[in-house]
Parts: structure tokens; C-alpha cells; sequence
């Protein structure tokens, strides 16, 4: 079996230079799934951009998401055909879009999805997360069939948390490997910019 190749999914408003997706994207070369429009996110051009991705791919993928990006993957899975395409998916932090002050910014991603994954997965919650209560991380992990992380008060687990390459997020990414080899990355897919 191939090495499952790593998809970065970040949330609302892409992630920064400090932020522990884009240290793994150039320490590790991961794939960032770009989106068309970062700062007013519509949760079906999200799920159309993670599809086309994945069927560019001739190998199995592990996605790595972070806030909106855990949202994306709940909606992708309960509305794709292709789901067979991911081999693990390592959920970050997810936000809460049905939260009153979020809701009208991120109205197309209401409901959430609470059908459980077809892939094995791991949620990290936050107890202070200012986008998802811990009550509803834990929610989400639940529905969503994810081993649940609690990773103390580490705000919404982002460059402001200083958590810098995040070497033990990425020690739980390896634990999705179902096939014990090393996550690949593709030099000539690596995003720009």
C-alpha cells in the first residue's frame, strides 16, 4: 500500500505563517487545499474544492483540518461518494458555526453534520476555545465517531496558542497511518504563496 498523502484544511480566513498548519506544509510539505474564497467561506464551494482535490490523488489521503476545516470534512463525508479516498482525518479545534455570533458570517454551514466518519479519526478540543465550547467538542467527537483529545487551555490551538510546529499533533497524525508508512507529500503540489 501507497503512504497516505497529507491534505492541510484550514478554517475561516485560511491559516497564517505562525500557525501550526502552515509549519507543517513547510516542514513536511503537506498539501494546503486552497479555497476560493477564504473570508466569506460558502460550505458547498469548500466540500466541490476537498472533492476535486481528492480525486486528483492516485493515492490514499490523511486530512489535517483546523476550525471550519473539521466542519468541512463532516459536510464532505455525509454528501460524498468517495469517501473510501481517506484513510484517517486528524479534526483541530473545530468551530462552531451554529453559535449565535457565528451563524450569520457562516449561514450556508448550518446544520452540522453529526453523521459519524467513515474513516478513523481524532478530534483535539480546547477547554477555552473562543469559536466551540469543550461541551460541544465533545459532542462533535461523539456523533462523528473520533477518538477525543482533551488538550487542556490552549484557546482556539493556533499560532496564538505558541504551540510552534506542534510536534505532538503531528505524533497523533501518525496514529491515523493505517498503513505504518510515513505521509508523503508531492514537492509540485506544494501551495505557493
Amino acid at each position: 500500500m501507497n503512504p497516505p498523502h497529507v491534505l492541510l484544511l484550514p478554517g475561516w480566513q485560511d491559516s497564517g505563517p505562525e500557525h501550526w498548519q502552515s509549519r507543517w506544509e513547510t516542514l513536511h510539505g503537506y498539501q494546503r487545499v486552497t479555497q476560493h474564497d477564504w473570508m466569506r467561506p460558502l460550505r458547498g464551494d469548500w466540500i466541490a474544492r476537498l472533492e476535486d482535490v481528492l480525486l486528483q490523488r492516485s493515492e490514499p489521503a490523511l486530512l489535517v483540518a483546523h476550525s471550519l476545516g473539521c466542519l468541512l470534512v463532516a459536510a464532505w463525508a455525509a454528501h460524498s461518494g468517495n469517501t473510501h479516498l481517506v484513510k484517517g482525518a486528524l479534526l483541530v479545534a473545530p468551530g462552531d458555526a451554529e453559535r449565535d455570533e457565528l451563524r450569520p458570517v457562516l449561514a450556508s454551514w448550518s446544520p452540522i453534520p453529526l453523521q459519524a466518519l467513515p474513516f478513523k479519526s481524532i478530534l483535539v478540543g480546547s477547554r477555552n476555545d473562543p469559536y466551540c465550547t469543550a461541551q460541544r467538542a465533545r459532542q462533535f467527537a461523539s456523533a462523528w465517531g473520533c477518538d477525543f483529545i482533551d488538550y487542556g487551555e490552549r484557546g482556539h490551538i493556533n499560532a496564538e496558542s505558541g504551540l510552534g510546529p506542534w510536534a505532538e499533533g503531528h505524533t497523533w497524525l501518525h496514529r491515523l497511518n493505517p498503513s505504518g508508512t510515513t505521509p508523503k507529500a508531492h514537492p509540485a503540489d506544494i501551495h505557493e504563496g
